[in-house]
């Protein structure tokens, strides 16, 4: 039967801890994780001997960029990578072209997903001034992930950096709310003063800590005024991990880190990948990169996201500051985590935590991020032996290019499995596309 699928054998790793196990998927669903499963007759196996089986990772911060943008990545394209990468479900953002604004434009993406898309998905909605008082009504819409307020670094009708605006979005609606957190009047006060022959070493302080640090807090104190949940997406200094730590909101405040911001280092990520180390909020120094591992590891910080955003190469070639933001690394979350656990900073566990379990926590995802009776079967099957430099050919986005390549990464993944079925093995897709929408408590 389609979805039937026993993994015998490896080391099945879970937010409560790793041991060894076999895991039993019938129609798609966990049924048993124990040993010595027996299996109906027919049942595939996948022999996970001597490799690690965690659960499909969950990436609640995607730009797979259609419509309006498919040079630089598509839903196809995109989701490839993801899977590649052992995400088995992705949240993707609203500021495309044009915007997700609307729920005829929610319903675009669905509908170009649908067929095309390598794993289960969801789509943000963007908040703006003109849909503010519609959107908790939208937000309950099949396919949509939530909605997305950009505070700063954002243009047109998706920028919202008043508190008053963001205020009326936070009143509407019930579902927890994602922000990126910079304030856009200080980020228009800092450009506006920008010397022509800036160097792009210095992207970090152009955008500086206090342009985060002043959004933040904002933010947490709308949140607390209307009591409606908030996510920060992104943190990238350690001021932000203190005043979330000091401020104890309890479940009212979620946060989170992207893998550049735990791997690279200013001013020296510039110096050697130059734009391609480039993204909003920036990579900062070693004292906030050590922050941020800290808060991921103690649980300040509850979830890991990509913010895969994919550009050209010859977009990624202009002059500083004209050069656009972002940094492809949908595929690389679990080789980067895994290289934490290498370097002795992570846990088997905390990886489960936080790229599996965390998201759906976050946002109340059905069925996804875990291995126990009930869940999907997705999961992700690594041999922890094979320690090879990350090669360009493996990327599957359209970029092309990430600043790890050439890392020597910790492990990768084999196989992926995505309710029962094998849909990646060695670097390439096993069938068709299999995405479906997310589900949602």
């Amino acid at each position: 039967m389609s979805g039937d699928l026993l993994v015998r054998g490896g080391r099945v790793v879970r937010a409560s801890g790793d041991a060894l196990a076999d895991v039993l998927v019938l129609g798609g669903v966990v049924v048993e994780v124990g040993h010595a499963l027996q299996s109906p007759p027919g049942t595939p196996v996948l022999d996970a001997s001597g490799c690690l089986v965690l659960p499909g990772l969950v990436d609640p911060q995607v730009h797979f960029r259609e419509p309006g943008l498919e040079h630089k990545e598509d839903l196809a394209s995109g989701s490839l990578a993801a899977i590649g990468g052992g995400v088995t479900g992705f949240m993707e953002m609203p500021n495309t072209k044009p915007s997700t604004t609307t729920p005829e434009l929610l319903a675009d993406k669905i509908a170009r997903a649908l067929g095309r898309a390598h794993g289960d998905f969801a789509f943000f909605l963007g908040a703006t001034a003109q849909n503010a008082d519609r959107l908790g009504e939208w937000e309950q819409l099949p396919g949509c992930a939530g909605v997305k307020i950009f505070m700063g670094s954002s243009t047109g009708d998706l920028l919202v950096p008043d508190d008053p605006t963001v205020e009326r979005v936070l009143r509407s609606g019930r579902r927890r709310v994602a922000v990126h957190a910079e304030d856009d009047y200080r980020l228009k006060e800092r450009y506006k003063a920008l010397k022509p022959d800036t160097h792009i070493r210095h992207h970090h302080e152009v955008r500086d800590v206090e342009t985060a640090v002043l959004a933040t807090r904002r933010l947490l104190n709308l949140a607390e005024k209307t009591g409606r949940k908030v996510h920060v997406l992104h943190i990238s200094t350690a001021e932000e991990v203190a005043l979330i730590r000091e401020r104890a909101l309890g479940d009212l405040v979620t946060a989170e880190v992207t893998p550049n911001h735990l791997f690279l280092a200013a001013p020296d990520c510039y110096d050697q990948y130059g734009s391609l180390a480039q993204m909003n909020p920036p990579v900062r120094d070693v004292r906030h990169r050590d922050a941020l591992r800290k808060g991921l590891v103690d649980g300040v910080l509850t979830c890991i996201g990509s913010d895969h955003a994919p550009h050209s190469l010859v977009e990624k070639q202009k002059p500083y500051p004209d050069t656009p933001s972002g940094i492809p690394g949908v595929q690389t979350i679990l080789p980067l985590l895994l290289t934490g656990v290498r370097d002795g900073w992570l846990s088997l566990s905390t990886i489960a935590r936080v790229a599996c379990l965390g998201a759906c926590r976050v946002y109340g995802i059905k069925g996804k991020g875990d291995l126990a009776k009930g869940f999907d079967g997705d999961l992700v099957v690594v041999d922890p032996n094979v320690r090879l430099p990350l090669e360009r050919t493996w990327l599957h986005s359209k970029a092309g290019y990430s600043p790890y390549v050439g890392w020597l990464l910790a492990g990768w993944q084999r196989e992926v499995v995505l309710r029962g079925e094998v849909v990646y093995r060695d670097h390439a897709p096993v069938g068709a596309p299999k995405g479906q929408l997310l589900r949602f408590s």
